[in-house]
Parts: structure tokens; C-alpha cells; sequence
């Protein structure tokens, strides 16, 4: 991994468990092994070093994401597969928990691949909720919009619940619910019991 990569790599990691505030270009440096003159050779300071790490943490949640949404199954399947999908959750989203960061959230540069990320995947859970009720898997009464926005949700508060708690056990019931709310609108098929 060259300089540039391991200071984007370690102001991410940095990002994730300190904030904005908390993650000083010194902190940076240290972690990643470069220099202050490496730093600022392929950076022009903290605030475009952290747009690219907030920016690479949302293309690999997408990227993530996207692996779930685009792997075998019906609609459902996939988007549970996704809800399920291993994750850090005591630490977190590593682009949700940028949403309570004020610098973060203050600057538009730096709050932009935030709000890409999340209307992006918003967008995503429609659409295949969507093809869902086109295919007939799911009733013509759900509303994808509405759904995909309470799944994403569900899923930023469960990070939330589990991190109050202590325990990813309140994550796995907020999922658990999601899914089965989901699950609900499952078209049975006709004669089915």
C-alpha cells in the first residue's frame, strides 16, 4: 500500500472512532507511518484528506451493499441478505456515524458522499422493492419509498440501540423486526396455505 492509501486508510479508521474533531493530521501521520511532508505532498490539508476517506468509506459501503442487492435469490432474500450481513456494529456505521458529527455535517463538501451514500441506498431499496411488486413477489400495497427509508433507518437506529447497550443483541432484534415486517408483504400464492 503506498502513502496515499495508508493515510486515506488511517484517517478513515480515524474518522470512524473519533470524529472529525478528534482526528488531528498528527494522529494520521502516526498511524499511517507518513510524514507530515508526505501528507500535505499528496493532501492539501486535514479537510481534503478527510473528503477523500469520508469518500471511500461510502463506495465501499456501496460496494457492500451492492454485492447483497445484486446476489441470487428472490427481492426479499437479497435485501435480508444485506440486513444480515456481518458488521461492526458496536463500532458502528462508518458513514451513518458521520451524521452526528457537527464539522462533518457542517461542511457541504465533506456532508456530501454522506447524503449521496444514504439517498443512494435509499434509492436502491426502492428500486428492488419496486421489482419486487412488479414480479409479484411482494403485495401491491407496500410502498417502496416508504419501506426502503424505514429499513435504512431500522438500520441506522439499531447501530444506535447496540451502541447504548453495550450489545449487538439490540441491532439483531431491530433487524429481526425489519425483516419480519418485511416479510409480511410476501405474496402468498394463490390456493397456498
Amino acid at each position: 500500500m503506498d502513502t496515499r492509501e495508508r493515510l486515506i486508510e488511517s484517517a478513515r479508521e480515524l474518522l470512524w472512532e473519533r470524529g472529525y474533531v478528534g482526528t488531528s493530521p498528527k494522529a494520521i501521520q502516526q498511524r499511517s507511518g507518513a510524514g507530515q511532508g508526505s501528507m500535505y505532498h499528496h493532501f492539501h490539508g486535514k479537510p481534503d484528506l478527510a473528503l477523500a476517506a469520508i469518500s471511500r468509506s461510502a463506495e465501499e459501503l456501496r460496494a457492500r451493499a451492492e454485492a447483497q442487492f445484486s446476489g441470487p435469490g428472490g427481492v426479499v432474500d437479497r435485501i435480508t441478505a444485506y440486513l444480515r450481513r456481518e458488521r461492526d456494529v458496536l463500532k458502528g456505521c462508518p458513514v451513518g456515524r458521520l451524521t452526528q458529527d457537527p464539522e462533518v455535517m457542517g461542511d457541504p463538501d465533506l456532508r456530501g458522499p454522506v447524503a449521496e451514500t444514504f439517498a443512494w441506498l435509499t434509492g436502491r431499496l426502492a428500486g428492488l422493492l419496486a421489482e419486487g411488486r412488479e414480479d409479484g413477489e411482494l403485495d401491491l400495497r407496500l410502498d417502496p419509498a416508504a419501506t426502503a427509508s424505514a429499513l435504512v433507518a431500522v438500520l441506522q437506529g439499531g447501530y444506535v440501540l447496540a451502541r447504548a447497550a453495550g450489545s449487538p443483541e439490540a441491532y439483531e432484534q431491530a433487524v429481526d423486526g425489519a425483516v419480519g415486517l418485511l416479510t409480511a408483504h410476501v405474496r402468498r400464492p394463490a390456493g397456498g396455505a
